[in-house]
């Protein structure tokens, strides 16, 4: 496989790539990373004379922290996240499941905001960014991750537009974060994230999001009102919220396997998700 030619082009500022991408128009695409895209040139199941850089530009990096919200620039990248003392202090979680996405040579290059913008529905970020109510500023506006992520290599972001960043909201205390996935190939097959909150025992909040096994990472609501209320040693509960996930979850037949296995694969990994936020806040 081989890359077809194609015009690269460094873009200084937002403006700058603005401007590229109106001149070349629908022959034109964004990189960053290009662990996905340029994979995509090389299968030959896209096209494009002109590629725009904008790795380069400093304001849409750094992560910082912003009013109890970790901001990370569409341009970091998932060693950097990964790395970042802020993050590790603030929000381990994201730094650990950072640390499972794909391999070292791809987080060295890729970049969070070239993971979402591509939107594959087998996506360990988009999957635990959602369990956290993140947010992004785009061209767009502002917007949660759930109206971003349209559907299958498909975001609200319209031709010449760029993601800026992401927001994370920081958890409240007695707040516990797992991420739990099964993979071939260092690709997701399912993956579940999980927040969830106790107080005294007793689960008060939850959030849990599932991906990997449909055409998009889906909240699953109905998961976490089975678990809001009940005691955290509940195992019924659990079991309840494990299947309302499955049934949820949108899975797919692929080559990954049928239906009935994928929702089993989403019932085992949220009871397990579930159980392993629970002990992170002291409650198990």
């Amino acid at each position: 496989m081989t890359l077809p030619p194609f015009d690269l082009h460094r873009a200084r500022s937002p403006d700058d790539a603005h401007e590229l991408l109106d001149r070349y128009g629908e022959d034109a695409a964004v990189v960053c990373g290009g662990t996905e895209l340029l994979l995509l040139l090389k299968l030959g199941f896209a096209a494009y004379g002109h590629l725009v850089d904008v790795k380069g530009i400093e304001e849409l990096g750094g992560i910082r922290a912003e009013n109890g919200t970790l901001v990370i620039g569409a341009t970091a990248t998932h060693r950097e996240i990964e790395r970042s003392p802020l993050v590790l202090e603030r929000l381990p979680a994201l730094a650990a499941m950072e640390r499972e996405v794909a391999n070292i040579r791809v987080r060295n290059v890729g970049t969070l905001g070239g993971n979402l913008c591509f939107s594959d529905p087998h996506s360990d970020p988009a999957t635990f960014l959602l369990a956290l109510d993140a947010e992004v500023d785009c061209d767009a506006g502002r917007m949660t991750l759930a109206d971003f992520l349209v559907g299958p290599y498909e975001t609200a972001l319209g031709h010449g537009q760029l993601l800026r960043s992401v927001r994370i909201p920081l958890p409240d205390p007695g707040t516990g974060i797992a991420h739990r996935k099964l993979s071939f190939h260092e690709r997701p097959a399912a993956t579940v994230a999980a927040a969830v909150q106790a107080n005294k025992g007793t689960v008060v909040g939850a959030r849990i999001a599932v991906g990997s096994v449909g055409a998009r990472p889906v909240r699953v609501t109905a998961a976490d009102e089975a678990l809001i209320g009940k005691p955290a040693t509940d195992t019924a509960a659990l079991a309840e919220a494990a299947m309302l996930a499955a049934e949820a979850s949108g899975a797919v037949e692929d080559a990954n396997g049928s239906v009935g296995y994928k929702e089993q694969l989403v019932r085992v990994l949220v009871e397990r998700c579930v159980t392993a936020a629970l002990a992170d806040t002291g409650a198990l």
